[in-house]
């Protein structure tokens, strides 16, 4: 399937599909040191922290309330108050700031220089570069987060053993990743902004996931849909495609009517793993 750009480059990239384990991955991505130029547009909302258009000023509205919610189920899954807490990819420090306030030891990392200065300046909160990740002290985090952050890494592999090492023996490790089995990808096909290539290097279904982390000795404890994700990839589908809001609020409440009976495809999964 081919895919374009539509946020930036407006290039046309290959979605390829693994047969066996339905894992897939955007063919010829840029390499780490080349891909930087596909993150530089004022509308790529983690890094900018812009509230320009309807669709970031929602996306700040929505992102007010969901984090408060991330706090909550972060302390469900891992039955406690406070602890040690690292947030990879964590942008402009706003759930890091969160977790601050709630009382956690909490650690952002982020590559990208303009958000971690913002994250400095409007929280005062602990973002360090992102190549500090692979010297982070071992069996140290109570939780580790990634908020729709694993599509993104270039060594998924390395990612992904360097992550169970740091999870301390009950350590648990939260991926939230848009998922290309629900309802509103299957209405928008190639036009599905959730695909955001080049920039999401790999698309996750749950059995992919289930699949991948097995492999590395983790397990998938539960799932949890992400409601508002429906909305605001449907609303980013239709502005890239030119079509219109309402086709996009009714697309998102299809897509989470289905979800309701089947909790496995809404538009984005949150992921619980531990160490098995």
């Amino acid at each position: 399937m081919m895919v374009e750009d539509a946020s930036v480059s407006k290039e046309k990239f290959s979605i390829m599909e693994c047969g066996d384990c339905s894992f897939r991955f955007t063919d010829k991505a840029p390499c780490e040191t080349a891909v930087g130029r596909y993150y530089q547009s004022a509308d790529y909302v983690s890094h900018s922290d812009s509230r320009k258009g309807l669709i970031n000023t929602l996306y700040h509205l929505a992102r007010k309330y969901t984090i408060g919610s991330k706090v909550s189920f972060v302390k469900k899954v891992t039955g406690r108050a406070v602890g040690m807490h690292l947030d990879v990819g964590s942008g402009t420090g706003s759930f890091v700031h969160a977790m601050e306030k709630a009382g956690w030891s909490s650690t952002g990392l982020e590559p990208d220089s303009n958000a971690r200065e913002i994250a400095a300046k409007k929280y005062k909160a602990d973002v360090f570069p992102a190549e500090d990740f692979f010297t982070l002290p071992e069996s140290t985090y109570d939780v580790i987060t990634m908020w729709h952050v694993l599509e993104h890494v270039h060594r998924l592999d390395d990612y992904l053993v360097q992550l169970k090492k740091l999870l301390n023996p009950n350590g648990k490790l939260i991926v939230a990743v848009p998922n290309y089995k629900s309802r509103d990808a299957q209405t928008y096909g190639a036009n599905w902004a959730a695909y955001d290539v080049p920039r999401h290097l790999y698309h996750f279904s749950p059995s992919s996931m289930r699949k991948l982390m097995e492999r590395h000795g983790l397990k998938v404890k539960q799932t949890k849909p992400m409601w508002l994700d429906s909305f605001y990839v449907s609303m980013l589908s239709e502005k890239y495609k030119k079509g219109n809001f309402i086709r996009a609020i009714w697309n998102g409440f299809v897509s989470n009517l289905i979800t309701f009976f089947h909790r496995e495809q809404c538009s984005s999964l949150i992921y619980v793993m531990a160490k098995k």
